[in-house]
């Protein structure tokens, strides 16, 4: 396959528009935050995305180099088709469900992040340890998207995977260095554009090549391969559902998502936003999924690829650049490997600077430095996104499937942090000892259940268990769901029993060593507490309470009703004074 230079250019100049305009929205915007909270508005962008910026933003964030190249890898191969290509479904499903129901509990709150209401009832300790979970469902995502563009590049104009990887995250992580969400946001306006632009041109002329037999009657009948539509397999049922409620489910808890969402103007807009990247999520998954199908539906051999088809040449995850290399005109291919740059380094930005984010705020501020300057917060920001770009790009080649690397992405924040987040948000009681011990069972029954993508056999085998050509077990049983339920009931029942144990007397308070249940009350703690604006009031450890409106309290909690409650509570004041 020959060097092509004009693709080589198409691809610079794309990146260098993409720069620009990151770099020209945090221009724009580079005053935002100056009066003290400018690591805020980094983080959550002032807090005045509109409709218009948010719906493209949040819609971007999900459909990425990942969405893009794994949903038509799932249509294409054999015995699998659109029935397994459960992310079109499953991640719209996912933000609707967002919107109804976590939206604007988050929003209304005035969260920064994510891990914001986990650190204020648990502490930071807990926070500390879903920090974990959160961290590298990220850079799987991350690397997963790297994966998908080294393919596309090097199919396409035959360069280095390395070089192509490398020089695509220097630039995603550039921009977002430098301007923060604005410039996240702005650029994924016009990525988005390109994406939907250049998979829908490339459709039509893939589609017309001599080589593609009718994907309507290739849908339903065998020609080349099975019936792209696929189907479901009576033993796979089990399976099946345990991967959808892994995506559905498990898409909601990520700094990605709720990074948007507390950068609304308003919690009904946060919820609104949610709807309309559920629909555009569905809009931008058509072309790959056609993609996938007028892959299943080429004769192989009647093209320059030859033979064997990419199947056989365990290149079906690479089906998509395959098919705009081999199946359009080139001056088409390289507007197509365009789009898919774009869908890279639009979930790119965002895991970077969710990643950095979380680090920042929950760890490094509320944990160990609860009095830094805001300009220090910025630098470590600045800092990490670098770091935390550069982890995403070493891991980018490591996958031997794109799909699987964004499974993988999903088990742990689906497993560990959405029970938590449900026991956070909607369940009275809950507290550090029952999070703890629910993580620990949740994380405990995903490794014993096993992970074929990383060669690791199971502990325990649960029915319907097979071994694979590498004589590892394949798990039937959906054991990711039943290490969900465990870890949720586990919390809610850990909790309960601790807080009657230590109410009751039957544990005195000096064993409450997490300060959880008496010891979160009593009153050498209360110079750490922080009140939030709930049904019920919460003391804990997020920031401590000063005489006056410090700049590290005020950009640590937003909302200005707890304030009010801090400065009129005789108690504190007596408190502080002691």
């Amino acid at each position: 396959m020959a060097f092509h230079a004009e693709g080589l250019v198409a691809i610079v100049v794309f990146y260098l528009a993409i720069l620009a305009v990151g770099i020209w929205a945090a221009w724009k915007t580079k005053n935002t935050g100056s009066d003290g909270d400018r690591s805020e508005a980094i983080i959550v962008g002032g807090r005045d995305i509109g409709l218009l910026v948010g719906g493209f933003t949040m819609t971007a964030t999900w459909v990425g180099g990942g969405y893009i190249n794994g949903t038509a890898e799932a249509v294409y191969v054999p015995g699998y088709g659109l029935a397994w290509a459960q992310a079109p479904i499953g991640y719209s499903l996912s933000l609707v469900l967002g919107g109804l129901f976590f939206a604007k509990p988050m929003r209304s709150k005035g969260y920064v992040t994510m891990l914001d209401p986990f650190q204020q009832l648990y502490g930071k300790r807990m926070g500390g340890l879903l920090f974990i979970p959160a961290l590298m469902g990220e850079m799987f995502w991350a690397a997963a998207i790297f994966s998908a563009l080294g393919a596309t590049i090097s199919v396409i104009i035959d360069i280095n995977v390395n070089i192509s990887v490398i020089i695509s995250a220097l630039i995603a992580t550039m921009y977002t260095l430098v301007g923060g969400l604005y410039s996240v946001a702005y650029t994924d306006v016009v990525q988005l554009f390109c994406i939907f632009l250049g998979l829908w041109i490339s459709v039509p002329f893939a589609m017309s090549h001599p080589a593609v037999t009718d994907i309507g009657l290739t849908a339903v009948h065998q020609v080349h391969q099975p019936p792209w539509l696929g189907s479901i397999n009576s033993l796979d049922i089990y399976t099946w559902l345990d991967n959808f409620l892994l995506l559905t489910l498990g898409g909601i808890p990520w700094q990605a998502y709720f990074q948007r969402v507390l950068s609304s103007s308003s919690a009904t807009y946060a919820q609104v936003l949610s709807f309309l990247a559920a629909f555009g999520c569905l809009v931008m998954a058509l072309p790959a999924v056609l993609i996938g199908a007028i892959g299943a539906s080429t004769a192989w051999n009647e093209t320059e690829y030859g033979v064997p088809d990419p199947m056989t040449k365990k290149e079906a995850d690479m089906i998509l650049p395959i098919v705009l290399q081999y199946l359009c005109p080139v001056y088409i291919s390289f507007f197509g490997l365009g789009a898919v740059s774009a869908a890279v380094m639009s979930s790119a930005d965002s895991s970077i600077l969710s990643a950095s984010s979380m680090f920042a705020r929950n760890i490094y501020q509320l944990s160990f430095r609860q009095n830094a300057s805001d300009r220090e917060i910025v630098w470590v920001m600045r800092i990490t996104v670098f770091l935390f770009g550069a982890s995403a790009t070493a891991m980018a080649l490591l996958a031997s499937s794109v799909y699987g690397l964004w499974y993988l992405s999903s088990d742990l924040v689906y497993i560990i942090i959405f029970p938590q987040l449900l026991c956070v948000l909607f369940i009275k009681g809950t507290n550090t000892y029952g999070a703890i011990a629910g993580y620990l069972f949740g994380l405990v029954l995903r490794i014993t259940g096993g992970e074929p993508y990383l060669y690791l056999q199971p502990l325990i085998y649960y029915p319907g268990c097979y071994p694979d050509e590498n004589n590892i077990y394949i798990q039937r049983f959906p054991f990711k769901t039943l290490a969900m339920l465990t870890s949720f009931f586990t919390n809610i029942i850990v909790s309960y029993l601790a807080k009657y144990l230590f109410e009751s007397g039957t544990l005195p308070p000096k064993l409450d060593f997490l300060d959880a249940v008496v010891a979160r009350y009593s009153r050498e703690h209360m110079d750490k507490a922080t009140l939030v604006k709930s049904d019920n009031i919460v003391l804990n450890e997020l920031a401590p309470v000063n005489p006056r409106h410090s700049l590290t309290l005020s950009s640590t909690f937003t909302n200005k009703e707890a304030f009010n409650y801090v400065d009129s509570s005789p108690e504190l004041s007596n408190t502080e004074d002691n």
